[in-house]
């Protein structure tokens, strides 16, 4: 599949700033792009073993961009509408939703969302969707899973599996992550810990230096620590005094192969303003997902 560009700047600028904050939402969409199978077989296993890989799969982002853009919600999320075959040979569309704000949502607003999506994709398309949420918030009493309506004799209910990663905390889970050779096991880790150690600068770097380390134990290539390296700095967001700590580190857990300290993902030369940053990392993330989603398309008609 088609990947962002990861060549690091041959000759950056000499004053560098990062975004003023973490975007969790970004750093999952492109890991949902790259590693989309991988995140189906580690938080939806069953869904996973219901798809004929053979046939590939397809992002749909134009068509899930139909029926949300009238949505006023004022927040971003990282919504995906994925397309596979199943072994049973049915076409399926996957709408997958990730929530990754630190406060859930007021009762009711998130599985609403989750059922008008669900029902403007059937009835536009006219296709079966299954529907699949990820709560990446800390709050364990927040596990929306149903939307539920019923007035003078009309009555609704719509429920759809959730992976809450807060389960992933317990000894055995988190043992199984660290030892998975599912490689998103990673991003779960780091999302999990970008939650619990916000604000705790010296503990949140030493488990980015500790996964970061983990990269190369377990053997990847230099290609594929370059790509997880870039998720992990992103999602595990630091002030810059940190970055020239995390080189040396890094340096440190490279040993003898070749692989350039790779900059803080989100960092940009002093002379560019916040929201011209954020559109020009947009417009690079939109033509990646083009370029995949191109090249996943002629994967299916072969």
């Amino acid at each position: 599949m088609s990947q962002p560009d990861n060549t690091p700047e041959t000759n950056p600028p000499e004053k560098l700033i990062k975004l003023n904050r973490p975007d969790y939402d970004g750093a999952w969409k492109v890991s949902l792009d790259q590693y989309f199978k991988d995140f189906l077989a580690l938080l939806f296993p069953a869904i996973h073993a219901e798809v004929d890989w053979s046939k590939g799969y397809v992002f749909l982002d134009s068509e899930l961009a139909k029926i949300t853009v009238d949505a006023k919600t004022g927040r971003r999320y990282a919504d995906k509408l994925v397309k596979v075959h199943t072994l049973a040979g049915v076409e399926e569309w996957l709408l997958i939703h990730v929530e990754v704000q630190s406060s859930p949502e007021p009762q009711g607003v998130f599985a609403r969302r989750m059922f008008t999506y669900w029902s403007r994709l059937m009835d536009y398309h006219q296709v079966d969707v299954v529907s699949l949420a990820v709560l990446a918030d800390t709050n364990e009493n927040y596990r929306p899973t149903t939307f539920k309506f019923s007035r003078s004799g009309t009555e609704n209910t719509f429920t759809y599996p959730i992976a809450k990663l807060t389960d992933f905390e317990t000894e055995e889970d988190w043992a199984s992550l660290q030892t998975s050779d599912n490689v998103f096991a990673l991003v779960v880790m780091a999302q999990i810990k970008a939650k619990r150690l916000k604000g705790n600068e010296g503990e949140l770097f030493a488990f980015k230096v500790s996964l970061t380390r983990s990269l190369y134990e377990r053997g990847y290539s230099v290609e594929k620590i370059r790509e997880l390296f870039k998720l992990i700095d992103w999602m595990l967001w630091l002030p810059s005094e940190f970055d020239e700590q995390l080189r040396r580190a890094v340096d440190e857990a490279q040993g003898d192969k070749i692989m350039p300290y790779i900059t803080t993902f989100e960092r940009l030369s002093y002379n560019e303003g916040f929201e011209e940053a954020e559109k020009r990392f947009e417009q690079e993330r939109l033509k990646a997902a083009q370029e995949q989603l191109e090249k996943t398309k002629n994967i299916a008609r072969g």
